[in-house]
């Protein structure tokens, strides 16, 4: 009889277990949108949305660079064109307000973020706490040293480096002193841009300094200035962005010196001084391409479809031969 007792105890405890780890389930299951417990290595069971039913934010890592308000425009004109709700928060440069922006957006519950960031490490923690609220997350021009991200638009920034050192070497010759101006340390964009840049120039060319301007114009200016007053006699500069190469250009004139600018991005301005001569080349990104293949990957991924988890965006050589098909 007592161990009976014990037998119908046993099994009431074990019944009862069961339903709770059902209504568990059940409860866990409830109102679930975006990310999947995948965290978007898969899409097929995301709750399906129409882009107009969308809520997306985007965090930039700053408009003082003509570039990013090109990002910025398209990203808009693209969702609008869509008719989704998009919110986009300018960082200024500033890890902190970057990933307080982001939490709150995450507060905000949009349905999706798209984050170009100030640094690739910096940003990881925030992206993780969106994994955490079923956000997905898309990384736009640098990527993310962690967290999980759907995916990584970006431009080809390694060819593109390697696209840079190849120029200067057609241009200058084997060993030619050059100069390489660098972007922000722990930005993606100036790791991948310095690791195809120096794969080349490292063996063939001479690279006499390289020093970081913060993918800033007025620093690209005056860490130019320092660069010439110690070495003399440099042929080459390679600047990881425009703005850099844009105060870079200044510096040089003011020498009075015959040197080889190539910058990085396309912008207008980089454009006109290669029309003038005062720059010689630059690698131009495709912004637009980059702002809708983005927005792209928020609607595919709440579509349910396969979203390609590093989309590489193909840059191209901008000279004196062609910069007018590009001013257009």
């Amino acid at each position: 009889m007592f161990f009976n007792h014990i037998s119908k105890n046993l099994t009431k405890i074990a019944t009862i277990g069961s339903v709770l780890v059902m209504g568990g389930g059940l409860l866990g299951g409830c109102g679930a949108t975006g990310l999947n417990s995948d965290a978007g290595s898969s899409t097929s069971k995301v709750v399906k949305k129409a882009p107009s039913k969308l809520k997306i934010g985007v965090s930039i890592s700053t408009l003082s660079n003509p570039v990013f308000i090109t990002l910025k425009n398209e990203l808009q004109k693209y969702s609008d064109k869509k008719g989704s709700k998009i919110i986009i928060n300018n960082a200024n440069n500033d890890t902190s307000k970057q990933n307080n922006d982001v939490e709150d957006l995450i507060q905000q519950k949009v349905d999706a973020i798209i984050v170009n960031p100030c640094d690739s490490s910096a940003i990881s923690t925030v992206i993780q706490k969106a994994n955490d609220a079923k956000i997905p997350v898309i990384c736009i021009d640098r990527g993310a040293d962690r967290g999980t991200v759907v995916s990584t638009v970006a431009s080809d920034n390694v060819a593109g480096g390697k696209m840079a050192a190849d120029y200067l070497i057609k241009k200058l010759g084997l060993k030619a002193k050059i100069a390489e101006l660098q972007g922000i340390p722990g930005a993606s964009a100036t790791r991948e841009r310095g690791q195809g840049f120096d794969k080349i120039a490292d063996k063939k060319l001479n690279i006499v300094s390289k020093q970081t301007a913060q993918f800033d114009r007025a620093k690209g200016l005056s860490v130019t200035e320092n660069i010439l007053q110690a070495h003399h006699d440099v042929k080459g500069i390679f600047s990881q962005n425009d703005e850099m190469a844009v105060g870079a250009a200044r510096a040089v004139k003011a020498s009075k010196k015959d040197i080889v600018i190539v910058g990085f991005d396309g912008t207008n301005d980089a454009l006109k001084l290669i029309k003038s001569g005062q720059m010689t080349a630059t690698v131009a990104q495709q912004w637009d391409k980059m702002a809708d293949t983005s927005l792209d990957a928020v609607y595919d991924y709440y579509q349910g479809k396969t979203v390609k988890k590093n989309n590489l965006v193909p840059v191209r050589l901008i000279t004196k031969e062609n910069v007018d098909s590009m001013l257009k």
